[in-house]
């Protein structure tokens, strides 16, 4: 069986919410660890095998799994019939695993280095610029409901993640705005996000 390595009110919640959202959460083992977070708090710990002891991290058997986007496409692919993912002969297979590269090689780069207040020609000619990134994103959702169309799928799940953990960060393209809270009245996200936050303040 798969195992999860997962840290609450980390990163690795997006993944947690993918297998409750795919409905195989009796076929993935998920291992609570601590980790390292910037306020100071927390560790790493030993029973983590990610070699940087960072989350979300997925075993099975002899393989294994890092980063969230080759997460994501792992997990969609084992289990197709969830409707999630874009399996090997889907029409938006190309297209589903761009938004997972995206955001792993753009997304994420431009928000870190927008909240750090770092910013330099090189950098934007690599990774875009946020206004660039964000304005991308509104031009998909034109029309559509989702990146993918009419219906939700994994790709919505992690590009819309970062914002909602930090909703000081949410864009002013009306769009995007009105994306990021279709995605966020998920019903399991909603269950998931808030038993974590309650767990943290207890």
């Amino acid at each position: 069986m798969p195992t999860l390595y997962h840290a609450p009110n980390s990163r690795s919640t997006s993944i947690l919410v993918l297998i409750k959202e795919m409905g195989i959460a009796d076929r993935i083992d998920v291992v609570e660890v601590t980790v390292s977070r910037q306020d100071g708090s927390g560790g790493p710990d030993p029973r983590n095998p990610h070699p940087e002891k960072k989350v979300p991290y997925l075993v099975d058997g002899d393989d294994c799994a890092r980063e969230r986007g080759a997460i994501v496409a792992f997990l969609t692919d084992m289990s197709p019939e969830s409707g999630l993912g874009r399996p090997v002969g889907h029409p938006q297979r190309g297209a589903f695993l761009s938004w997972l590269f995206y955001y792993q090689g753009v997304m994420e780069p431009v928000l870190v280095l927008d909240w750090a207040k770092i910013d330099h020609r090189a950098l934007q000619a690599t990774f875009r610029d946020l206004d660039v990134m964000l304005n991308h994103l509104a031009d998909t959702l034109d029309g559509q409901p989702y990146l993918l169309g009419e219906g939700y799928s994994a790709v919505d799940l992690l590009l819309s993640s970062p914002f909602h953990w930090l909703p000081e960060a949410a864009p002013t393209q009306p769009l995007v705005r009105a994306w990021i809270k279709r995605c966020a009245d998920r019903p399991i996200l909603r269950a998931i996000t808030e038993q974590e936050r309650t767990a943290a303040r207890a």
